[in-house]
């Protein structure tokens, strides 16, 4: 086989991860939102926000995610949320939950996550609008017991305000760490700030707007915190024999522990390598990050948003109109129809 030159070897590549993109997440997970269009509709953030350039580098979006889901799960009730609710825990035939790892519904779960961030950060108005109603109706469906007595509920302003420091706090610091041209200081504030917006949609109040208002908002959260048995089952020594893929895995479950808050990090006895080794591994995942979007560029969704608004946009960017308590009683089968 004779080698491709190299500027056509990556389009062959770009090509390829477009078409695997179409078909596994684009055609399942995307289905009715809307990039290209109304024209000169800035979206909730618009061109130049931090969102956009935050959310424009899908490889360290993606690995952010991951790590916001791993932080997330070190409050119990989202550990039996997830037991009672998501697909991400395995069902027996009668639907009961086994206790075991859902690899399927792991990717769903992630696949529904990403179009989220990314409808959200540079989709149309109305695209961000449906997806936060989306959302809110399948959390508006998640209440229940936990085996020790103590409800939970996902509309709970306390459980709503974790849940959302634990994301913009896994994709900032994702970004911080891996980004090629990082925003730092108070360029990244300004991304912490931003992102308020999507905790607003999702119910949210009293949410931290700074990188350190996040962190003493995390912080505040440790007395409720601990390791479940699902989080202590698949994290650190207990991964040496799990497969590698994109983001499982020892190395993975590393890099992910790698970003936790200090406090978080000795919660799942977290300790880093010396600094040599460290600043190998941290190089070793920077480079396949960025080798990744490098090869297959922005999405097309991206490129799509900014060609919405190249003549110029039509309005400032608006806030979401959710008005907390105002939306319809769905069932859980209702609710998931919207996606």
């Amino acid at each position: 086989m004779i080698p491709l030159p190299h500027h056509k070897l990556a389009r062959h590549l770009a090509e390829r991860f477009d078409r695997y993109f179409d078909t596994q997440v684009r055609s399942r997970f995307f289905k009715g939102l809307d990039f290209a269009g109304p024209e000169g509709d800035p979206g909730w953030f618009g061109p130049g926000s931090a969102v956009w350039y935050v959310h424009s580098h899908t490889p360290i979006l993606s690995f952010g995610l991951a790590c916001a889901a791993y932080l997330e799960g070190l409050d119990p009730s989202i550990y039996w949320m997830g037991v009672d609710h998501s697909r991400i825990t395995a069902r027996d035939a009668d639907g009961r939950p086994t206790g075991e790892f859902d690899p399927e519904g792991a990717a769903v779960r992630f696949g529904h996550s990403l179009s989220f961030f990314i409808g959200t950060a540079y989709g149309s108005t109305e695209t961000a609008e449906r997806l936060a109603r989306t959302v809110r109706a399948m959390h508006h469906t998640v209440k229940g017991t936990r085996p020790d007595g103590l409800a939970y509920d996902a509309d709970d302003p306390d459980w709503l305000r974790w849940n959302y420091a634990t994301v913009v706090w896994g994709l900032a610091t994702a970004h911080e760490r891996y980004h090629p041209r990082p925003l730092r200081g108070k360029a990244l504030d300004r991304y912490y700030g931003e992102f308020v917006r999507v905790g607003h949609a999702l119910g949210g109040t009293d949410l931290p707007a700074t990188k350190a208002e996040t962190l003493e908002c995390l912080k505040a959260y440790l007395p409720r915190l601990a390791v479940a048995p699902g989080k202590a089952a698949r994290t650190g020594p207990n991964l040496r024999d799990t497969p590698t893929t994109l983001l499982t895995g020892p190395f993975m479950d590393w890099a992910i522990r790698d970003t936790l808050p200090d406090w978080a990090a000795r919660m799942v006895m977290h300790r880093p390598p010396n600094p040599v080794e460290l600043r190998a591994r941290r190089a070793a995942l920077w480079l396949a990050l960025n080798g990744a979007h490098a090869l297959t560029g922005p999405l097309k969704e991206f490129r799509q948003a900014q060609a919405r608004v190249a003549a110029g946009v039509t309005s400032a960017p608006s806030a979401p109109a959710y008005e907390p308590g105002t939306d319809p009683i769905r069932s859980r089968q209702e609710a998931e129809a919207l996606a």
